[in-house]
């Protein structure tokens, strides 16, 4: 991919790059910390390209309904207001990326940077046809959004190299992908 192409009508979505799924974090992805520089890339060719940056982060009250504490799947992670929930301290993010919380509501789990935040709204306000996305967990809220992206009618793009899968089993991530392709994810390889 050329990173000049970005423009007006695409979007960059960066989904949770949060300290709490980088590795030392509650709910590290492995790896998860090498997304960050090749999402800054696509930051700044965003930038560059007049395209919109939207950064999703899990936005956790204390107790949440998906925490093992509470009989859910997931260590406590990503609290409101804690380091764990803080973006990745090298996530080069601008001043004017939109940021979309989720998981906000105590009894209820939102994988999906679209679960009621009125993000496909603003992205066609903008003119947004096309998504990038890239960020973690490939194979969690990368995928529900990825496919949300696509029943919300835009044209959506994974950046494989800017994604890495939680991997509970170990084929996870290729699953995920391929679930993502056949539902008309396109899927862009290699590193800028």
């Amino acid at each position: 991919m050329n990173l000049s192409a970005l423009g007006p009508t695409d979007a960059l979505l960066v989904v949770d790059v949060q300290n709490d799924f980088c590795p030392g974090g509650a709910l590290p992805v492995a790896e998860g910390d090498r997304v960050v520089p090749v999402l800054n890339r696509w930051i700044e060719a965003a930038r560059a390209g007049g395209a919109a940056v939207v950064a999703s982060r899990d936005w956790h009250p204390p107790g949440h309904a998906s925490f093992r504490e509470r009989g859910g799947p997931w260590p406590a992670h990503c609290v409101q207001g804690t380091d764990g929930a803080a973006f990745h301290p090298g996530l080069r993010l601008p001043a004017d990326a939109r940021v979309v919380s989720k998981g906000t509501d105590l009894e209820r789990d939102e994988y999906s940077a679209f679960a009621g935040a009125g993000l496909a709204d603003f992205l066609r306000e903008r003119g947004v046809r096309r998504l990038w996305v890239g960020g973690l967990a490939e194979d969690v809220c990368v995928r529900a959004t990825v496919l949300d992206g696509l029943k919300a009618g835009f044209e959506v793009r994974l950046i494989a190299d800017a994604t890495r899968p939680v991997n509970a089993r170990p084929d996870d991530g290729s699953r995920a992908v391929r679930e993502m392709r056949e539902a008309g994810c396109g899927v862009e390889e290699g590193t800028p």
